[in-house]
């Protein structure tokens, strides 16, 4: 390969991020390292992923936990080394020639060809550039970027294995997958380290069992499909009454829609064919049962509640007088995610969303996505959600037909539009080119929690083009049929998403307004004065709607915490002798201890308010 155009990675300027090239760039370190130390090794894909980096390789030798100190002790040693990433533009043939050459993913030419990146080559397309990168003596098929040397990689450690199958497709060969993290410092590492040791202690799915929140049977009811206990019903019905409350107030109208549809109603929308692979498989059914010749539908589980919402403004004519119209609903849907991508509430196949459609005029767009920006804020406010960002996800004009409605002037205005709110609400976006839904701009909701991990909560979409399929209508002032825009709305995203953030941002440890037990009434003694008077207290408070248990056991009073303790209950009366005599309650609140007697009535108002005003 004579006269090749280089050029180093200083000179090229990328959107990605610092750490971004960090992480791509400590994955071709893992790659030489493995190839040190395993030649024969043949490697495929090597991206930077959301908390670090993998590459995906075949190799005899099953890789283990116990390989990292070799295969970091080699990393380090390249790092050492401090090689530039040279990138290298070639043609395809130089590409095609060094691949089966086997110099692509590796140190030099080897007796068999780099097979995966030989592939890989193949499925490029002809009119985009094909580029290498060589730090040292291992050359790579990339796009990069990467950082100017190996030695700018800073701190970097190895996290784990699993399997996958090449490309993702199970019909193809399966491969080790090798995970790493880097940062650019070791303070940042030994931080992020520290986090999530942390996080295995909030883990929602070990805290769900825990706490009696939630549970899954795989076997009999299925995979993916939450059960809530009662404790974990409450956490439920409160956040719809905290939806509903707020709703109503910003002037939300609710419905309620069938778990099922026709398959027409998908293909008119658009979801199918190009969401079938999410939605359950169909149930094909006989309009009239047990007639041969009765007309048979296809039934799809609803996988989202917009259709149904179209159909029920469509119901009726529709004047300008009558929009903005808010249509809200915590509709149940249902989605086929692989068995692979499961997680606990995070990824789930029934889920109970926060849905709400907003139909409008143009002229009322801007005003009403300013509106559901505040509702979030308030909501983070509620939640103590101080760090969040928004993802502006935008189209790309050269791919209008295709993965987006062909609609060039709606795009450019409704973007626009979207764009304007977020900078008039002075909310933290970022614009991320060619993400956005097919039928419309859309907004991505992330936040972080209390310890600083970060979580995708929900999403805002803009539709202008699912209602012209619908043809839904309004009348103007002059009596002209208009389509409204639409604006799909979820701030608290579903149920078990939503549930699963709050159990790890509060530990378990929920305010007193959410939490599953907000009260539990302890005697010290079994003397009847003691036990009538913490009778009368749990009648009292019960009567209010707080959610207080009484605990009657003959225990001893150090038990009875130990146990409420154990389930995080807020608030803790520990009731004797004294506080009979004084009309008082000594108070002792989970995390922070014993507060001390206080008279009786102070106690019970002080904890009304605090939940009538969602107190942190």
């Amino acid at each position: 390969m004579a006269d090749i155009p280089q050029e180093t990675t200083t000179k090229r300027h990328d959107q990605t991020s610092e750490l971004q090239r960090i992480r791509h760039s400590c994955a071709h370190v893992l790659a030489t390292a493995v190839l040190r130390l395993w030649p024969e090794a043949q490697f495929a894909a090597g991206p930077p992923v959301e908390n670090g980096f993998y590459y995906d390789l075949e190799l005899s030798h099953r890789i283990t936990p116990e390989d990292f100190p070799r295969i970091e002790q080699e990393m380090n040693k390249e790092i050492k080394a401090n090689h530039p990433f040279e990138r290298i533009a070639v043609s395809r043939d130089e590409a095609i020639k060094m691949a089966e050459e086997g110099r692509l993913a590796a140190l030099s030419a080897r007796t068999v060809p780099s097979r995966f990146k030989l592939d890989i080559i193949r499925s490029i397309p002809e009119d985009e550039e094909i580029s290498l990168y060589r730090n040292g003596d291992f050359t790579d098929l990339c796009a990069g970027p990467h950082v100017a040397r190996t030695g700018n990689i800073g701190a970097f450690r190895l996290t784990g294995l699993a399997s996958a199958y090449y490309k993702g497709d199970e019909r193809n060969p399966q491969l080790q997958r090798v995970y790493g993290t880097a940062f650019k410092t070791r303070r940042e590492l030994d931080a992020y380290f520290a986090m999530l040791e942390e996080a295995k202690k909030r883990d929602h799915r070990k805290l769900g069992q825990e706490l009696e929140l939630f549970t899954f049977d795989p076997d009999d009811v299925g995979p993916g499909l939450p059960l809530w206990m009662p404790r974990g019903t409450v956490l439920v019905e409160e956040l719809e009454k905290l939806a509903k409350e707020t709703e109503f107030a910003a002037g939300y109208q609710r419905v309620r829609t069938p778990h099922l549809a026709r398959e027409s109603m998908y293909l008119l929308s658009g979801h199918l064919p190009y969401y079938k692979d999410s939605m359950f498989p169909p149930m094909e059914i006989a309009e009239t049962q047990g007639d041969p010749n009765s007309a048979r539908h296809r039934y799809y589980l609803k996988a989202m509640n917009c259709p149904h919402h179209h159909k029920l403004f469509g119901a009726v004519p529709r004047s300008y007088r009558e929009l903005p119209l808010r249509l809200a609903e915590y509709g149940t849907c249902y989605r086929y995610e692989q068995s692979g991508e499961l997680f606990g509430l995070m990824r789930v196949r029934s889920m109970q969303m926060n849905d709400a459609h907003i139909y409008c005029t143009t002229e009322q767009f801007e005003q009403e996505f300013l509106a559901v920006n505040e509702m979030y804020l308030k909501y983070f406010k509620i939640f103590g959600i101080d760090k969040y960002l928004m993802r502006f996800s935008t189209h790309d004009p050269s791919h209008l037909g295709e993965k987006f409605v062909d609609e060039p002037d709606l795009w450019i205005q409704t973007e626009d539009m979207v764009r304007r709110v977020l900078q008039n609400s002075g909310i933290d976006y970022i614009e991320v080119p060619n993400e956005a839904a097919f039928y419309g701009p859309k907004i991505d909701v992330q936040v972080w929690s209390a310890i600083g991990r970060e979580f995708s909560i929900a999403t805002n979409q803009v539709d202008f083009a699912v209602p012209k399929r619908f043809g839904l209508v309004y009348r103007d002032r002059e009596n002209a049929a208009k389509t409204p825009l639409c604006i799909h709305r979820a701030p608290l995203g579903t149920h078990e998403r939503f549930i699963g953030f709050l159990i790890e941002h509060y530990a378990g440890n929920f305010p007193l307004w959410l939490n599953p037990e907000q009260v539990r009434i302890l005697p010290i003694s079994t003397e009847e004065a003691v036990v009538d008077y913490a009778k009368s207290i749990h009648q009292e408070i019960r009567q209010h709607g707080v959610r207080a248990e009484l605990d009657l056991s003959a225990d001893k009073v150090s038990g009875k915490i130990l146990r409420a303790e154990q389930m995080k209950v807020h608030t803790m009366f520990v009731l004797g002798k004294r506080d009979v005599e004084s009309n008082s309650i000594s108070v002792r609140i989970h995390g922070k201890g014993n507060l001390g007697p206080k008279p009786r009535d102070a106690v019970v108002t002080d904890i009304l308010n605090s939940i009538r005003e969602r107190l942190p």
